[in-house]
């Protein structure tokens, strides 16, 4: 097991700008944490990774509040086993030089985290009037039948009520014109208008934005958010650094594709080529860590601004659009009315607080060398809620 990684910082001035100030590393106190509860904190986060059957082999966290990352952790490995084996339900372990350990600079498949880039690419362009909320999605894609003859419209697909289902089975298509058949003809299951969560919401978005702007989700991606905030380490794959996830192979996957390291993790974004709306993106702790203070700024970060305040307003208060807000169970005693998150299947997580001006990311690969196979559960994600949520409260 490689050493905690570990950094609360030298000091710093603490004198704001009345610019969007940049993130600085600076210790819990300068913060407004609590230095105890953040040390608890890193003990868990690292805890996490130890053991036979640990809940992800890697785990790396940040904490900031304001411009502060006042904790930042690594622990574990990025890479940790060659497979998983079925006969014995144990994860076959790579020799100990060559396993990769988890570092602050080690990219993560961001799995459903994915979507919260696609909804900032839609506000972004409900702030320019090339979309509006409640235009029917036929109006840009009338080729696309089953949401046409439901008049799903633009603000369904981004609070999850458009009653879509929850995934088609794309990975199964023979080609790319069956699956793009499958995805225009899919109509909603269940009436809309009541919560559903679906990722076919963020792939139709996707065609959506597409279809708006003439580029791809990729490029807008890019030039509207990752590429004016610096997140140089943000992208889709392929990205050979990055921790490793599944061996995934049936019947507990969907596909044959062996242990997948630098390639997405959900099948239906690998099956489209590795860019979709609701899963695709790698990215670190640190550049997440940015996206959030972009938000809690109110869109504008350092020099760069990627959206108005009103419309970051509409992204995280509810019922939020792409964002998960109303104070979900991932958050632990850190939801509340200001907070809003998301989770993605490969053990990723992000929460932001705007009444206490708080962030956290915890990137994980819960599911190396398989889902569903270390230790079970979403507690983690709680836990870690909790104890920023106490940080701010003794402070």
């Amino acid at each position: 097991m490689p050493s905690l990684e570990q950094t609360y910082g030298s000091g710093g001035s603490g004198k704001l700008s009345a610019a969007a100030p940049r993130l600085r590393v600076d210790t819990p106190e300068r913060g407004g944490l609590d230095p105890e509860e953040m040390r608890h904190l890193v003990r868990e986060v690292r805890a996490l990774t130890t053991g036979e059957r640990p809940w992800a082999p890697a785990a790396v966290v940040i904490v900031g509040r304001g411009p502060v990352i006042a904790v930042q952790a690594a622990a574990g490995w990025a890479v940790r086993y060659a497979s998983y084996d079925e006969r014995t339900d144990t994860g076959v372990e790579l020799p100990a030089e060559a396993r990769v350990p988890a570092t602050m600079s080690t990219p993560f498949d961001l799995a459903s985290l994915t979507k919260l880039f696609t909804a900032v690419a839609a506000a972004q362009q409900l702030e320019r009037g090339t979309l509006s909320m409640d235009t029917r999605v036929a109006a840009y894609l009338p080729d696309f039948t089953g949401a046409a003859q439901h008049h799903i419209t633009v603000r369904q697909l981004l609070t999850h009520t458009s009653g879509l289902r929850p995934e088609l089975p794309l990975y199964d298509c023979p080609d790319d014109a069956a699956r793009r058949a499958l995805l225009r003809a899919e109509a909603p299951s269940s009436a809309p208008g009541a919560y559903r969560y679906s990722d076919l919401n963020m792939l139709l978005l996707q065609h959506v934005l597409e279809r708006v702007t003439g580029r791809t989700l990729d490029v807008l991606i890019h030039e509207g958010v990752t590429g004016p905030l610096g997140m140089t380490a943000t992208g889709f794959g392929p990205c050979p650094g990055a921790a490793a996830t599944e061996d995934q192979r049936r019947p507990w996957a969907k596909a044959e594709r062996g242990m997948v390291r630098g390639g997405v993790h959900d099948e239906n974004a690998w099956a489209l080529g590795g860019v979709a709306g609701h899963a695709g993106l790698f990215s670190t702790a640190h550049d997440l860590a940015i996206l959030c203070r972009c938000l809690l700024t109110g869109g504008a970060y350092g020099p760069a601004r990627i959206l108005g305040a009103d419309h970051v307003n509409l992204l995280l208060t509810p019922p939020g659009l792409g964002f998960a807000v109303d104070q979900p169970w991932f958050m632990g005693e850190l939801a509340g009315p200001g907070a809003a998150g998301h989770t993605g299947f490969t053990g990723t997580s992000l929460v932001l607080d705007r009444s206490t001006d708080t962030f956290v990311v915890l990137l994980a690969n819960t599911v190396h060398p398989k889902r569903s196979w270390g230790r079970a559960g979403n507690g983690p994600r709680v836990g870690v809620g909790d104890r920023v949520a106490r940080a701010v409260r003794g402070w």
